[in-house]
């Protein structure tokens, strides 16, 4: 059964996030979404190679991953002007560079709903949008 689209979902999204059972959770729902297609990282390096072999239209970013920070991939991301929200558990404590303050975060867990709306976000939305 082909998953309903929804008007505005971009049509490849990158999830960047080391918990499998958390990004498998991410991927179900975006699918269902009607986004047409969705990779998974688990670490930085892997995300730059994806990225590299095919930009996404979107992506979530898990701020924290096992033994690095996910930034250098918002910077690759940005440079290359495609939109990214920061996942994180631990909501609005985590620190995050200057240059990346103003962008868009959802909390893990998050609703359905928070998720949609964030994928639907424009280049250069930021949350309070």
């Amino acid at each position: 059964m082909e998953p309903a689209s929804i008007e505005g979902m971009p049509g490849n999204v990158l999830i960047v996030e080391d918990d499998p059972i958390i990004a498998l959770d991410f991927e179900d729902t975006i699918l269902g979404f009607g986004v047409k297609a969705v990779r998974t990282a688990g670490n930085v390096v892997r995300a730059l190679g994806m990225i590299a072999d095919q930009a996404p239209d979107f992506a979530l970013l898990d701020v924290g991953l096992v033994r690095e920070k996910s930034f250098a991939i918002a910077e690759r991301l940005d440079a290359l002007k495609i939109p990214f929200v920061f996942v994180t558990g631990y909501g609005a404590d985590v620190r995050l560079p200057a240059a990346f303050a103003d962008r868009p975060r959802l909390p893990k867990p998050c609703s359905s709903e928070a998720l949609q709306s964030a994928l639907k976000r424009r280049p250069g939305e930021t949350a309070g949008r």
